[in-house]
């Protein structure tokens, strides 16, 4: 039994753990298990918790005659902050093996949310700005499409960040980001540039797509919190709907002034342009992953494994699949790999998994349909609400793939670490057996029993 004190800062200190874990786009499963594993090992039996897309709350009672201890926690900023996540989740697991107690603990939180990063700004603008150059090389584009592209991602970020720092709605700053790519792809068809446009504003679109969490909000269907899902999905469809209504803005004011951008339609691939879709998608992915502040050491593995799924991507839709499918078990490899790749580099899986897939969000599609809708006429309406349909189903068989993909690649991990304990050998310097989690657990209760004793 802990004492009043102890078990309020106990449940603060989960809290504030949760609280980070849901801001970084974490799964309500996720960040309820971190929080009742913290709270086993700091000495709180069997709290409730709740998660929610907006608060958490965790509640203890030490038996039925007393007032349970009850807190509760706001989630007011959801800013993605990879090295913030990686720090916390190392934390985590300092605390869950005994290494730091919770006083320490308390400590290194309040260190890890208070201060600022050694990546300067400026950096992170220009990554944004390079990871549209990369989508605009992922599609084919020339320089000149590639310098416009990172030129408008620039402005882009530099508008979301001024508007976000006067608290404005995340939806307009969305409608202001997709009105800015119009604008640029405007210009660009006015300025009589050999470019295609429309891949400007294509590119522009997988940026604001990049920050939507729709695989946070299937991951909460899937795992049985119908409520944060619902919450997560509603602020996804907000989000997608704000980047339409300011493409489609920039579109119309385009065509009003004699300069309409045209409709991208693109060719069947080949094995010539698989070579450059992968380069682009790794650079997408790993800009992306620099843009959020992602540990240097996980920027290289990102980038290799966003390339290798856009090429089984373009592989199997030169087999004559659907681009959903051939899109979904792409992701599958992807949520596959990540698991063992995010344990050799120490980061969590999350920062692999959203970094890799940046590159296949459904950016094309959504321009596709927004074109189509905006020439009028009936068949073009349909063939626009097709595209539309055909970008909704994109975005969920990315969240299911790698999701899949997640839950098939722990045990396989489990069962390979298994077998390499038994196959390795003869051993000619170190112990002959290596401890089990379960052996080095045991090990761990003799030892305080014989302290106790």
């Amino acid at each position: 039994m802990l004492e009043a004190r102890a078990l309020n800062l106990t449940l603060d200190f989960c809290l504030r753990v949760g609280e980070l874990l849901l801001s970084s786009g974490a799964g309500a499963a996720d960040v309820t298990a971190t929080m009742q594993s913290l709270a086993w090992q700091l000495g709180v039996r069997y709290p409730d918790i709740d998660v929610t897309f907006t608060s958490l709350s965790m509640s203890h009672q030490a038996s039925p005659e007393e007032p349970a201890v009850i807190q509760v926690r706001q989630v007011k900023q959801r800013d993605i902050d990879y090295e913030d996540l990686t720090q916390v989740d190392h934390l985590v697991r300092d605390v869950l093996g005994d290494r730091v107690d919770l006083m320490e603990a308390r400590a290194v939180l309040a260190r890890i949310v208070s201060s600022g990063h050694n990546t300067p700004r400026w950096a992170v603008t220009l990554g944004w700005g390079v990871m549209c150059s990369g989508v605009a090389i992922l599609l084919g584009g020339n320089a000149t499409v590639v310098a416009i592209a990172f030129l408008a991602a620039v402005c882009i970020e530099r508008l979301q960040l001024t508007m976000a720092r006067r608290r404005v709605p995340f939806f307009y700053r969305q409608v202001a980001g997709g009105g800015v790519a119009a604008m640029f792809a405007v210009l660009a068809s006015a300025s009589r540039l050999d470019v295609d446009p429309s891949l400007v504003v294509t590119a522009n679109i997988v940026m604001l797509l990049a920050g939507i969490g729709f695989m946070g909000a299937l991951q909460d269907a899937l795992s049985g919190f119908y409520v944060t899902a619902g919450a997560r999905l509603t602020e996804a469809l907000l989000s997608t709907a704000g980047i339409i209504g300011g493409v489609s803005g920039g579109l119309s004011v385009g065509a009003v002034l004699g300069f309409p951008v045209g409709r991208l339609d693109p060719g069947i691939s080949d094995w010539e342009s698989v070579t450059m879709m992968a380069v682009g998608s790794a650079i997408c992915a790993a800009a992306f992953a620099f843009a959020c502040y992602a540990p240097a050491r996980a920027i290289g593995p990102i980038g290799l494994i966003a390339a290798a799924a856009v090429v089984i991507s373009q592989t199997i839709v030169l087999q004559g699949f659907s681009r959903a499918w051939s899109t979904g078990l792409a992701a599958f490899f992807i949520g596959l790999v990540s698991y063992t790749v995010a344990g050799r580099v120490r980061v969590p899986p999350l920062v692999v998994v959203v970094s890799a897939v940046v590159p296949m969000l459904p950016g094309l599609s959504i321009y596709r349909g927004l074109a189509l809708l905006g020439e009028g006429g009936s068949a073009n309406s349909s063939d626009g609400m097709l595209a539309m349909v055909t970008a909704a189903s994109i975005a969920i068989a990315l969240s299911s793939g790698v999701i899949l993909g997640e839950y098939v690649a722990q045990p396989l991990k489990r069962e390979a670490n298994k077998l390499e304990s038994r196959l390795a050998g003869p051993r000619l310097v170190g112990p002959l057996r290596v401890r089990t989690g379960r052996a080095a657990r045991r090990e761990r209760r003799d030892r305080r029993e014989t302290v106790d004793a």
